[in-house]
């Protein structure tokens, strides 16, 4: 009798047992991994407005992100945590929590927030910069954004990396024209001066560059000359199909020794921008310096902005025309003329237009 009560203890109750302690585990696991809010019952709206965001410093160890995190509301228990990380590192022994700064939200799984700290799902912030900004116009954004103030910006444009970007010209003394105008995405806690600049270089290393490399044997213009112009036409060419005939105007110009005459180099030395209702002076266009391409024949000592690809490649194939001047009619096109009595016509009828409007 004693050996069959035995029996049925140790082949019916003991597995009893631990069949309910597992069915405990296992329910303390998934309520212990679960969301702490549940996103399908508040709705992706209010879901996407309860997203928390957590810095994890560098060297933070695995149980206090644990703790930072449950306090935080994001998880339920630090101890679910500490087992999860355990499973993460047999997983990937080499792996490990990344440091940064992280926008989390209690609608998500521990496993899905582990997963994101372990491979460095960092905040993003993303930034466009337009064709045609300058360096003060870029700092200015910047500024506005709070990423970091204009001067640190300007600042850090007039350093020159050669040793990381040994293609940039000798003696630049700014990298004007050099960043190349795109959109682009970083960590947030990597945004400076510094690092913006880089991802702008590479950028123009990665997309400008080999236009530049690929016709060398087409053209005449240095590195220097080349962006220069490009950002010039980048300037005067509101309507696409017209870029390739103000690049023609420019080289016709620089061809003949005759100034380029261009606005926009005027107004990036005297630090101003002309309007319909305040155009340029003459008295500013008179004002000598390096910039004023009325008074100085040939290209201004560095580019005037930054020019994007499609005026990058109309500096080196300029359309053929005997064209030599231009005049903005201020809708975005122009009035092109051979001579310099046909591109007084044109200032005359550009002058009618205005004061019949």
């Amino acid at each position: 009798m004693g050996r069959i009560s035995k029996g049925i203890f140790y082949f019916a109750i003991v597995p009893l047992v631990w069949g309910f302690c597992g069915w405990q585990g296992w329910s303390w696991w998934s309520w212990a991994s679960s969301p702490p809010i549940d996103g399908d019952a508040i709705g992706e709206n209010a879901a996407a407005e309860t997203a928390i965001q957590i810095s994890i410093p560098p060297g933070t160890s695995s149980q206090q992100i644990g703790l930072d995190l449950e306090s935080a509301g994001l998880i339920r228990s630090s101890t679910a945590w500490r087992l999860w990380s355990r499973w993460l590192v047999f997983r990937d022994p080499d792996g490990e929590f990344k440091a940064g700064n992280y926008q989390l939200s209690p609608t998500e799984s521990l496993g899905d927030i582990a997963d994101r700290i372990w491979t460095g799902e960092v905040m993003q912030t993303s930034f466009t910069i337009p064709e045609g900004w300058s360096i003060r116009e870029m700092a200015e954004y910047f500024q506005a954004q709070g990423f970091f103030s204009a001067e640190e910006f300007i600042a850090q444009a007039q350093q020159i990396p050669l040793d990381q970007y040994p293609w940039l010209p000798q003696g630049l003394p700014l990298l004007e024209g050099y960043l190349y105008p795109d959109t682009y995405v970083v960590a947030s806690d990597l945004i400076t001066p510094k690092t913006v600049i880089n991802q702008m270089l590479t950028q123009f290393e990665r997309v400008a560059l080999p236009i530049y490399q690929q016709s060398r044997d087409r053209h005449n213009l240095d590195l220097n000359e080349w962006v220069a112009l490009a950002s010039i036409v980048e300037k005067e060419a509101v309507v696409a199909d017209e870029r390739d005939l103000i690049s023609g105007v420019f080289h016709n110009r620089l061809r003949m020794g005759m100034p380029l005459a261009a606005d926009p180099t005027v107004e990036y030395g005297l630090g101003i921008r002309q309007t319909v209702d305040q155009p340029l002076t003459f008295r500013q266009v008179e004002t000598p310096g390096p910039y004023n391409t009325y008074l100085n024949v040939g290209l201004p000592p560095t580019a005037i902005a930054s020019p994007g690809v499609a005026s990058l490649k109309a500096t080196l194939n300029p359309a053929e025309t005997d064209y030599l001047y231009f005049m903005a009619r201020y809708d975005g096109t122009h009035i092109f003329s051979r001579t310099g009595e046909e591109h007084q016509a044109a200032i005359a009828e550009v002058e009618r237009q205005l004061a019949n409007q």
